[in-house]
Formats: structure tokens, sequence, C-alpha cells
């Protein structure tokens, strides 16, 4: 099953408990407000931790602290550069889904017509 079927039947099937048990752990993750400022500009661009920590103004090693939790759930990955790791959104999906709850939350807070 995919999120991209057309069928409609997608919505009358359950997902398979791991599939669930990875999005959950996901959404916990952009649960967080600095995480998700966070994956938003990793989403346009990399960032070594101290970039990044200057850019949302929170401290270095929280930064860190955010980017492992955001790895471990699939959301970011990193790569070498020298002695920097630089870090960027896996893709995509989360580049889309972060873009979807950001238009969610921008059509509630504006009253915007809900769409398909």
């Amino acid at each position: 099953m995919y999120a991209h079927d057309e069928s409609g039947d997608q919505w009358t099937r359950l997902p398979p408990d791991d599939q669930v048990e990875a999005a959950s752990t996901a959404l916990r993750m952009l649960a967080d407000p600095t995480r998700m400022r966070m994956l938003w500009l990793l989403s346009g661009e990399e960032y070594d931790v101290a970039s990044l920590a200057a850019a949302v103004a929170i401290a270095r090693p929280a930064v860190s602290q955010h980017l492992a939790k955001l790895k471990l759930a699939g959301l970011v990955s990193q790569r070498r550069d020298g002695r920097r790791i630089l870090y960027r959104a896996r893709g995509g999906h989360v580049r889309r889904l972060l873009a979807e709850v950001m238009n969610a939350a921008d059509h509630h807070l504006h009253g915007i017509p809900d769409h398909d």
C-alpha cells in the first residue's frame, strides 16, 4: 500500500504495523517547534551544526540533540565534508510532509477552506 495509490481503496485497509510505528515516530519528531524549524531550513539546503544553531538561535548542543533524534526517525541525512558534518532533510517525502503540515496550519490560522 502506498500513499500515492489513486484507487481510493487505500483508506479502507490499515497499513502494516511497522509502517504506522515509523510514521508515528516521524510525526512525534515534528511535534517539536524547534525541530520543525530546523527541518524546514534543512529542506532548503545543507547546514552544519554551528550554522543551524545560529539560524534557529539555540545552543549547538541542543541542535546536535535535535539532529540526532531527527536522524533516528529517518527525517534527516548527513554527509561528511572534510571535518564538518552537513545535514539535510531526507528526500522529497520529508519536504512534502513538512510543506503539507505548514499549508494545513496556514489554512487553519487564516480560515482558508479545505481542499484536495
